[in-house]
C-alpha cells in the first residue's frame, strides 16, 4: 500500500489545474506557502491518485506532498508550542501528547492560515469529490499537534468519528518522525462483502495521509526508546451542524483524551482570538 506520490508526465503538465477554493485573507506566510502548495499539485497525477483514494475507500498515502519550505515553517510552530503540550494516558488505548487548535492560534499561527489555504482545500475537495468546509471555531480538532515523546505513546485502534451531521475527513501531515511507529490501518471494515485490507506506513515530514475519518479503522503504533515524532492533523467538515448532545459528547471526548479542559472550553468563556 505505500507508495510515492504520482506525477504527471511532462505533456500532462498542461492540463487545467485543480479547482480553486473559496477565496480567503491569508498572512504573508501562508500566502507564500499557498503558492508553493499550488505549484506542487502541479506535478501530481491527480486522476491517479483519485484513483487510489477511491479504490482504497475514501484512503490515500503520499510520500513527498508538502513543499520542504512549509515542512520546515510546521517543524518550527511545533518547537514553538512544545512547552503547552497537553499530555494524556488512558490505559489500554492511548499515551501521548497534543496541542489544541486555540492554542495554535495564539502561539503559532502559521499552521490556522495553512488550514485555510485555498490551494490545500481545493486539491482535497476534488478527491474528496465534495464541498469541505473548515471545522467550526469551538472545535479544538480542527488543527492539533500530536506528540510521541516518551517511550510507550501510541494510540489504540479507532475511528475518527464525526459528531457532526456530515462527513468529516481527516488530513495527517507528517512533521517530525525519528521514530519506528507506524501508521497501521484497515480498510473496507464496514464495507459488508467486501475483504479487509490491512496495511502501515509510516509518514515522513511532508507526507500527507487523507481519509473518511468515518471509515478508516487505524491506531499509532507505540513509539520506543530514544525516539520522538509529532503530526499535525487537519479536520474538514461536509456539514458544521452539531447537535447540542453530540457537542457536549465530542467536548468531553476531546478534554480527557486529548486536550486538557482548559484547552476544550476555553472559547465558552471567552479566551481566544478567533
Amino acid at each position: 500500500m505505500r507508495r510515492p506520490l504520482p506525477v504527471k508526465t511532462e505533456a500532462e503538465t498542461t492540463e487545467t489545474s485543480p479547482a480553486a477554493a473559496p477565496v480567503v485573507a491569508l498572512a504573508p506566510a501562508a500566502f507564500a506557502a499557498d503558492a508553493e502548495i499550488e505549484r506542487a499539485l502541479d506535478a501530481v497525477d491527480f486522476d491517479g491518485v483519485t484513483r487510489e483514494f477511491k479504490s482504497q475507500d475514501a484512503f490515500v498515502y503520499m510520500e513527498k506532498f508538502l513543499p520542504r519550505s512549509v515542512t520546515e515553517q510546521l517543524i518550527a510552530a511545533a518547537r514553538a508550542v512544545t512547552p503547552s503540550v497537553n499530555r494524556n494516558y488512558l490505559p489500554g488505548h492511548k499515551q501521548g501528547g497534543s496541542v489544541s487548535r486555540h492554542t495554535l492560534d495564539e502561539l503559532a499561527p502559521f499552521v490556522a492560515e495553512l488550514y485555510r489555504s485555498p490551494a490545500l482545500i481545493g486539491f482535497l475537495e476534488r478527491l474528496a469529490g465534495e464541498k469541505l468546509l473548515p471545522s467550526p471555531q469551538e472545535d479544538p480538532h480542527a488543527y492539533a499537534l500530536y506528540y510521541y515523546t516518551r517511550p510507550g505513546d501510541h494510540i489504540g485502534w479507532h475511528y475518527d468519528t464525526s459528531y457532526y451531521e456530515g462527513r468529516r475527513y481527516t488530513l495527517l501531515l507528517g512533521v517530525v518522525d525519528q521514530s519506528s511507529c507506524k501508521l497501521e490501518y484497515r480498510l473496507h471494515t464496514r464495507n459488508p462483502g467486501v475483504a479487509q485490507v490491512d496495511g502501515a506506513v509510516a509518514y515522513p515530514p511532508g507526507a500527507l495521509v487523507f481519509f473518511d475519518g468515518d471509515k478508516l479503522h487505524h491506531r499509532i503504533t507505540p513509539l520506543g526508546d530514544n525516539e520522538e515524532r509529532i503530526s499535525l492533523t487537519f479536520e474538514y467538515v461536509t456539514d458544521p451542524r452539531m447537535g447540542t448532545w453530540q457537542r457536549f459528547i465530542s467536548n468531553m471526548k476531546d478534554a480527557v483524551a486529548y486536550f486538557g479542559f482548559r484547552q476544550v472550553f476555553r472559547q465558552i468563556f471567552g479566551r481566544t482570538k478567533r
